[in-house]
């Protein structure tokens, strides 16, 4: 699919995507500066899993709410919450350095609670018989970001301005970028009320396939949760000895793989996509295999290659397949009630990502191994009924 085809509306959503993608380096620095003023590996997983007890049921309302509401006001609440959040990040100094963090990460899970809306955003303004071809382009362009941003930032705070005063004055600056792309979302992006979420005629809700899809999530979060980015940071600073430089660079190689596995995932056939997942499961699966070994820093960035090509072979073909599984009507309260199902699966993964990177910093990894291997067999007998 060229660029000049896409809808404009479009277009400009994925616009906005690629603005914010410079933004997502606070999810690096934020574990590594918990870790740089005293905390361990298992004292950031708990933190973390503190604060997700309290998001599980207020997702799901959100997201029902939302039925009725229009989703772009959502978004605009996304990026004011985060700019909040951000901002308190940076005060976070002196005696008053645990209330800010813990203040600012509650504001920011409360902004991850209306995540899904991006899914049902998506559902609605992307054109339905084109998701597969139209997800390329919506990965493509915020990795380019990353790949052009991550770099420069890295190396500034890895060598030229090293440690936690320089991560405060980062998250003090992409907090105040968020009036920008709040803006920008009230300038530029549609509304998407009520009225314009009409599901097609003819459309049937398949509960078998939405089980399938749910024992997937399954298989996904717990693969992707029992060794999330804290557990690499950890690795890479805390027993490689590196800095926030070389965390960055794991970015940039997967942005490279990321935007390799989109012009790939065009080229699969039509009808392969329970194919493509299925190998995209299986290119995770080998790269969290090589991360238990404890990998050099060269193997890692190999390591992390395989797994992003991966990553953004299979994802349009399943965003794709869920979205034909759920009426436009309900899409934000359907995503939000799936948001919320990982949430309850992921309440204690990051304490349990902790403590078994205490014990062996990429302990987690083999853990994550199994269920990549579960979910991969998963789409080839999956596959193998639909063929």
């Amino acid at each position: 699919m060229r660029w000049s085809e896409i809808p404009r509306d479009a277009k400009a959503y994925m616009l906005y995507h690629t603005m914010i993608a410079p933004s997502l380096i606070v999810w690096i620095l934020f574990p590594l500066y918990l870790m740089k003023t005293g905390y361990s590996i298992l004292e950031v997983g708990a933190f973390f899993t503190s604060i997700n007890i309290a998001s599980v049921p207020l997702t799901y309302l959100f997201g029902r709410a939302f039925n009725r509401w229009d989703i772009k006001k959502g978004l605009i609440t996304i990026d004011i919450l985060d700019g909040i959040a951000y901002v308190l990040y940076g005060l976070s100094k002196g005696a008053v350095a645990p209330l800010m963090l813990f203040a600012g990460r509650t504001i920011e899970k409360l902004s991850a609670m209306l995540y899904p809306l991006y899914r049902a955003y998506e559902q609605i303004i992307y054109p339905e018989d084109k998701y597969e071809e139209i997800f390329a382009w919506h990965l493509r362009l915020p990795e380019i970001s990353r790949l052009l941003t991550f770099p420069v930032m890295g190396y500034i705070l890895g060598y030229v301005y090293p440690g936690p005063e320089s991560y405060r004055f980062t998250f003090m600056f992409f907090g105040l970028f968020s009036a920008f792309t709040v803006a920008y979302i009230w300038r530029f992006l549609p509304s998407v009320g009520k009225e314009g979420r009409i599901t097609p005629e003819g459309f049937t809700f398949r509960a078998g396939e939405f089980k399938l899809l749910l024992a997937f999530e399954t298989l996904l979060t717990l693969a992707w949760e029992l060794a999330p980015e804290i557990v690499l940071i950890n690795y890479i600073i805390f027993v490689l000895h590196k800095t926030v430089f070389e965390v960055t660079l794991v970015a940039v190689v997967s942005s490279l793989a990321s935007i390799a596995g989109t012009y790939a995932s065009e080229r699969v056939p039509k009808g392969k996509g329970f194919q493509a997942i299925a190998f995209g499961m299986f290119l995770n699966a080998f790269n969290v295999f090589i991360m238990a070994l404890s990998p050099p820093l060269w193997a890692v960035l190999a390591a992390y290659t395989v797994g992003n090509f991966g990553d953004t072979l299979w994802f349009p073909f399943y965003r794709s397949w869920m979205f034909k599984l759920i009426p436009r009507e309900k899409t934000s309260e359907f995503h939000a009630a799936i948001s919320s199902y990982r949430k309850v699966i992921g309440i204690v993964t990051p304490l349990i990502a902790g403590f078994l990177a205490s014990v062996h910093a990429t302990l987690p990894y083999a853990f994550s191994l199994a269920f990549f291997m579960l979910a991969g067999m998963m789409f080839v007998m999956i596959s193998k009924k639909k063929s």
